[in-house]
């Protein structure tokens, strides 16, 4: 049967001849996957850090801060090793006031610190930020990275190298909060102070890991150095 003409009120609509050599309209199904895992314009681009995680993780700084320069001038009042540290960099001014620092960042650091790690934990992001961690993983990063070849391009995925490090940090500064438990209350703590073969023992472990947190901060601002962008993100969120 033949089609019905259509009526000659109601317009016909018909493409537009597309110009000698351009390509067809409907884009092929790879081209149209590219286009979508193209990242959005900035004005349109997700939280990479949310608001909770950039407070908790400028007042552990502060504490961190705070806690090594007071830390320092504690242990220039009875140094177990042949050095001191220079008194332009550290803080209180003498051991008392050096004490009350030490305590307040404490306090701070195992406050703030214990709400970072809870939120992590609620809200999954300690699983998939930080995990998984394999040494084979591990060993290619650190490769790639040392070659120059290991890619920031996006700031929300952390290579297996910053999972060990951030994993790391936690781990050492709860041996930092629990030493330091022993050397503020040695009679309370007997059971923990013994577990660490002593109170001077207690004050080479806290020493120790002192020393691998202020080491962290040294390799992550070195890291901020060279990737700027991850600094902005921790300040805007995107």
């Amino acid at each position: 049967m033949l089609a019905r003409p259509a009526p000659n009120n109601t317009p016909l609509v018909t493409p537009a001849a597309a110009p000698p050599g351009a390509p067809p309209a409907v884009a092929s199904a790879p081209a149209a996957r590219k286009q979508a895992d193209q990242p959005a314009s900035p004005g349109s681009s997700p939280v990479i850090h949310p608001r909770w995680l950039r407070l908790t993780h400028w007042l552990n700084a502060l504490a961190v801060v705070v806690m090594i320069m007071s830390g320092w001038r504690i242990y220039n009042a009875a140094p177990f090793f042949d050095f001191t540290f220079p008194n332009g960099i550290t803080l209180g001014g003498w051991l008392g006031g050096a004490l009350q620092w030490h305590f307040a960042g404490m306090w701070l650091l195992f406050a703030n610190g214990l709400l970072y790690l809870a939120l992590n934990v609620a809200t999954g992001r300690l699983w998939r930020k930080f995990l998984p961690v394999s040494p084979g993983g591990v060993v290619r990063d650190l490769l790639a990275a040392l070659r120059g070849r290991l890619s920031h391009a996006d700031p929300r995925r952390y290579n297996q190298v910053q999972r060990l490090a951030y994993l790391f940090v936690m781990a050492d500064i709860a041996v930092l909060i629990l030493s330091g438990l022993v050397l503020w209350k040695s009679v309370q703590f007997d059971l923990l102070r013994d577990l660490m073969g002593g109170y001077e023992a207690a004050r080479r472990v806290h020493f120790f890991a002192m020393a691998l947190l202020a080491g962290f901060v040294a390799m992550h601002l070195a890291m901020v150095a060279l990737v700027p962008r991850s600094l902005l993100t921790m300040i805007r969120g995107k």
